[in-house]
């Protein structure tokens, strides 16, 4: 069992980056229009209904490489007089041999503190694996096993239940949140033979609004921390936004990648996209990553009474 899991954890690790470590949740170069997939606590963080997708193809060109569909949505509702937020995410992503699939509900207690809005939130969801072992080529020589039991030469499946909490604070002029994904430490087992291991993942997210004077002009930085206190990533840019209908900008992903973004905004109807280019070796195999966002949002009247005009009938 041992030798299995140690096995199906370098090709896991071996399949997710270049640099030989795993972090399981997907990437996305526009975090920043995606807060409650990082953090539950920003589920209902606006008045609005809030329906998210986006897809990113990562390193396009590198067999084997990421390739991520993401659908979500959240909404806030008030319930005995107190504010709350519900939420719901479907994320895919394909790496190498693997195809990792998780759902999650959402669930936010909202709390007005100094200005703003607090809102602490809990996720509960499984996540699914499936590992392709028919498409496992192993060269035939000498220095070779051709039927090492460590590998799975069929296709091998396993579910875990997975948990996350977070604290997000949102206010008129920026936003922030701390975020604790896989809290449960998930071990999917693969057919009673094989194990993968995904570690607890932390975030840090922060974001402004900062208007300029007698300007149609707002400047939106934002900040992304990640860590798994084994490896650490930080993601930091910002866009400009013209008129709240166009936006362009530009992100940095530490010893990673340079990232451009141009979006625009119509009718509730928000459409982004992102070009990554790589920084490290890995430029030498790919010519980037390229990822689309699209989302609507509606507005909801909430905790407001609509007043009902009848004529009164008199009863005499």
């Amino acid at each position: 069992m041992g030798r299995h899991k140690i096995i199906l954890i370098l090709i896991f690790i071996l399949s997710i980056t270049s640099k030989g470590y795993a972090q399981y949740d997907a990437q996305f170069s526009q975090y920043w229009e995606l807060p409650s997939y990082y953090n539950p606590g920003a589920a209902g963080a606006t008045d609005k209904l809030n329906i998210h997708g986006a897809t990113r193809q990562q390193w396009v060109g590198m067999p084997g490489a990421p390739k991520t569909f993401l659908i979500m949505g959240d909404m806030p509702f008030s319930l005995f007089k107190q504010q709350h937020g519900v939420g719901a995410i479907i994320a895919t992503e394909k790496i190498g041999l693997f195809s990792n699939t998780s759902i999650g509900l959402q669930y936010s207690f909202k709390v007005k503190l100094l200005g703003g809005q607090l809102g602490l939130g809990l996720q509960l969801g499984l996540i699914n694996q499936v590992f392709d072992g028919t498409e496992v080529y192993i060269p035939e020589s000498e220095y070779h096993n051709q039927t090492d039991d460590a590998i799975p030469t069929a296709e091998a499946k396993g579910m875990a239940f997975d948990l996350g909490f977070g604290i997000h604070y949102t206010h008129k002029y920026f936003w922030a949140g701390i975020s604790a994904q896989h809290l449960t430490s998930p071990s999917i087992t693969f057919d009673e033979k094989y194990e993968t291991y995904i570690p607890s993942s932390y975030y840090f997210l922060a974001g402004g609004n900062i208007p300029f004077k007698n300007s149609l002009i707002i400047l939106q930085p934002s900040l992304l921390l990640k860590t798994t206190f084994q490896t650490f990533q930080i993601e930091f840019g910002a866009t400009v936004k013209y008129n709240k209908f166009i936006w362009g900008g530009l992100s940095y992903r530490l010893n990673d990648a340079l990232i451009f973004m141009i979006g625009g905004e119509w009718k509730g109807i928000r459409l982004g996209y992102a070009y990554d280019y790589a920084l490290s070796d890995i430029v030498k195999a790919t010519s980037g990553s390229h990822e689309v966002f699209l989302g609507y949002s509606m507005k909801l009247e909430l905790g407001k009474k609509t007043k009902n005009k009848h004529k009164s009938i008199r009863l005499l």
